[in-house]
């Protein structure tokens, strides 16, 4: 074996080493921000039953559980991901330290700013829909066809509901980061995703019936107006992340 070839190995083993260390202290750390976060379950899922604004038209004014495992259940999951969440900045952190590196300047410079921009993304995303969107989606659910039958809501029911909710407006709000990273990197442009507005438009309403968890469109509209906002400002995201793509590349044929 050469002394390159020791050298290259020996790169490479330091660098899994690398990454199992900053992998075990981001898993130290999320489960650490999960046994926190399990200590004010009942407050985290209170936090989350606040749209539904006390069950009034069930008869209990809460919801119920119908197994004996149920409860704890959603209170470890609610606790994982809120968990999760806390320790997101930190694993970010580690994710960024690992490859910067790696990374030309430009590069690394993007790195930092697209990663705690997305986090917010996403978080702003959780924020809309718990805030604007889940409070009429469960007055309609809860108020539809009382008439002929009573609502015992299932709190496995409601809370795997709300989360997929806060999950898809999350991902909803990362569409701007996306474009302006594919636009950075050669994949689309903003002129071609303008040109593909009209299928978007259809898009955000089929995506808004299968987000919503109601029929109405009404409801359906508060999810397809986002997704359409965004979209939008992902096309204007694209067309500068592409101007600035395009002064990279004359920048770089100038120094060659």
């Amino acid at each position: 074996m050469t002394g390159k070839d020791k050298s290259n190995k020996l790169s490479v083993k330091r660098h899994l080493d690398e990454l199992r260390g900053r992998l075990v202290r981001s898993v130290v750390v999320i489960v650490i921000c999960t046994a926190l976060a399990f200590v004010f379950h009942q407050q985290i899922l209170g936090l989350l039953m606040q749209p539904a604004a006390g069950f009034p038209i069930s008869p209990t004014e809460r919801p119920i559980y119908t197994e004996l495992t149920e409860f704890i259940s959603i209170a470890f999951k609610v606790s994982l991901l809120a968990g999760l969440v806390i320790a997101l900045p930190y694993v970010l952190y580690q994710i960024i330290m690992f490859v910067a590196p790696g990374l030309t300047t430009p590069e690394r410079r993007y790195l930092y700013i697209l990663l705690p921009v997305s986090a917010l993304a996403f978080f702003a995303g959780a924020v809309f829909g718990h805030q604007i969107l889940f409070p009429p989606a469960v007055h309609f659910l809860l108020t539809f066809g009382t008439d002929v039958a009573t609502p015992l809501i299932r709190i496995g029911n409601y809370t795997n509901l709300m989360l997929t909710l806060l999950l898809w407006m999350g991902i909803v709000f990362e569409t701007p980061i996306i474009a302006f990273f594919l636009a950075r990197i050669g994949v689309v442009t903003g002129s071609w995703l303008a040109r593909q507005r009209r299928y978007a438009l259809v898009i955000a309403f089929v995506l808004g019936a299968i987000i919503t968890p109601t029929f109405d469109p009404i409801n359906q509209s508060l999810v397809a107006g986002p997704i359409i906002v965004m979209y939008e400002l992902g096309i204007w995201l694209a067309k500068l992340g592409g101007r600035g793509r395009n002064k990279q590349s004359v920048i770089s044929a100038d120094e060659g």
